[in-house]
């Protein structure tokens, strides 16, 4: 008896998604669970991070995983807990991205945030591409092996699935999903549609929840990240307003290999998300113009705007609006932190309140016997004997506040607090030193488990306090 084709009932709805949803698959094969005993339901995971995987080969295959038939006859399976293992944040910018107008080699590439232009993604999207089938008692390999005794995949039973691209985002319980629609009955399918966040038409999104106003120092670094499934978008406008409102300037930059982006859309996935550095510091690593603005003191407490167009000249994004704090006169050391968002991308701020560092040590103690008892003479030198430190280990706590901020801004310090990277952000500096980049980014933990959102009606005024531990503990000499 030969058995059929496996189906797949079920499926995630859309091709691009937040491999942190639920992801879905449900197959079905009547033949094999009707007739056969011992039926399992396999499926064959293929991840690349170049061009789509070639499922007729191992060479992409990443493991295989079954599962028993439900009281329904299907097999279901979750592959999230699987593929969340293949995505991780980009830390450090592609190859041909530059910093201060510099291409960086691969043993010595920059940070992500400090980039010029753009830069491709090394690690937060990828090709997935399965292979479903059934295995049982009796059933006939590839080879037309066959014995009533033996468990083995039966040939002929492989479907394989759409192909996915999976970045490096999560779903929250409060996030819009879509049912499938069309057929009968109509497509039990569903996901979460992230058509907005690839930029396309007015009002696309970039890879960001954060309010469409930010606030920003003249030595603060940032990125803005987007999905870029084709050609659509041409360039990125950069429009630099005084404190008045007048624009001063516009800068067109193109979507090139040679501004660390790409020419031609060719389909691989390190060109399906991109990052865009339009922060004041990543502007005054590169761009005359900005340069000659601060220099002139005319953007001084003024705006950047950014947007993205096609090669129509049509808007294809939201206005982004990067406002340029002005010094408060009270001496604030400014604290700006970077952390990973919901979408996988990087959001900032910069805490411009009041500020403590305070440094905690530890370490292990010894008692020293008084004077010299291993030498010719017994000297009685008073540096020696007592109680000593072995070893001081040092670690830093940095508390701030923010300004009084809007209730929009809310859900930028929740994803904040829920965040499994932070990052404190050094500000700019003139030089050129590739040796010396390794701290302008320092990992950092919240010290606080929770946030308590707060709201005009509750609070009148919102104002925020964060407390972070620096995660490299300081080791001093040993004695």
């Amino acid at each position: 008896m030969s058995v059929q084709n496996s189906v797949i009932e079920q499926q995630p709805l859309y091709t691009t998604m937040p491999v942190g949803q639920e992801v879905i698959f449900v197959i079905s094969n009547i033949d094999a669970v009707t007739n056969y005993e011992k039926v399992k339901f396999i499926v064959d995971i293929h991840i690349s991070d170049t061009t789509p995987p070639d499922t007729t080969t191992t060479n992409d295959l990443k493991g295989s995983f079954k599962t028993t038939p439900n009281n329904a006859g299907v097999g279901m399976f979750d592959l999230r807990n699987v593929l969340e293992n293949y995505v991780e944040a980009d830390n450090m910018a592609a190859n041909g991205s530059s910093y201060k107008s510099t291409v960086t080699s691969p043993e010595e590439r920059h940070p992500l945030h400090l980039i010029d232009k753009y830069s491709m993604n090394n690690n937060s999207i990828r090709f997935m591409a399965l292979v479903f089938a059934v295995e049982y008692l009796g059933a006939t390999d590839a080879a037309g092996n066959q014995d009533a005794n033996t468990v083995r995949r039966q040939v002929g039973t492989e479907v394989n699935s759409d192909l996915f691209n999976l970045f490096n985002g999560y779903v929250k319980y409060t996030d819009e999903l879509k049912m499938g629609t069309g057929g009968v009955p109509p497509s039990d399918d569903f996901g979460f549609d992230v058509s907005d966040f690839v930029l396309q038409s007015p009002g696309d999104r970039f890879l960001t929840n954060a309010p469409l106003t930010q606030y920003a120092n003249l030595e603060d670094y940032g990125t803005l990240a987007f999905l870029a499934i084709d050609d659509k978008l041409d360039h990125i406008d950069l429009q630099y307003y005084n404190s008045a409102g007048s624009l001063l300037n516009t800068e067109s930059i193109f979507r090139t290999l040679g501004n660390g982006a790409y020419d031609v859309w060719s389909g691989e996935i390190n060109k399906y998300l991109l990052f865009f550095g339009c922060f004041p510091a990543n502007l005054q690593n590169w761009s005359t113009t900005f340069q000659a603005l601060v220099t002139a003191g005319t953007i001084q407490g003024g705006e950047i705007r950014v947007v993205g167009r096609d090669v129509s000249n049509v808007a294809v994004t939201d206005f982004y609006k990067i406002k340029l704090n002005c010094p408060d006169g009270f001496g604030y050391e400014s604290i700006r932190l970077c952390w990973l968002n919901q979408w996988g991308a990087w959001d900032y701020y910069t805490f411009t309140k009041k500020s403590t560092r305070t440094i905690s040590t530890s370490g292990t103690t010894y008692t020293q016997l008084p004077g010299t008892w291993n030498e010719s003479l017994y000297r009685l030198d008073t540096y020696r004997g007592g109680k000593k430190a072995l070893r001081r280990n040092a670690t830093e706590r940095i508390s701030m506040n923010t300004d009084f901020i809007k209730e929009d801004d809310n859900v930028m310090f929740e994803e904040l607090t829920n965040s499994p990277e932070v990052y404190l952000l050094e500000g700019y500096q003139t030089d050129v030193n590739f040796s010396a980049l390794n701290k302008y980014v320092t990992p950092v933990t919240l010290s606080s488990s929770s946030f308590t959102r707060k709201t005009v009606a509750n609070d009148k005024l919102i104002q925020y306090s964060f407390e972070v531990e620096k995660t490299k503990m300081l080791r001093t000499q040993s004695v």
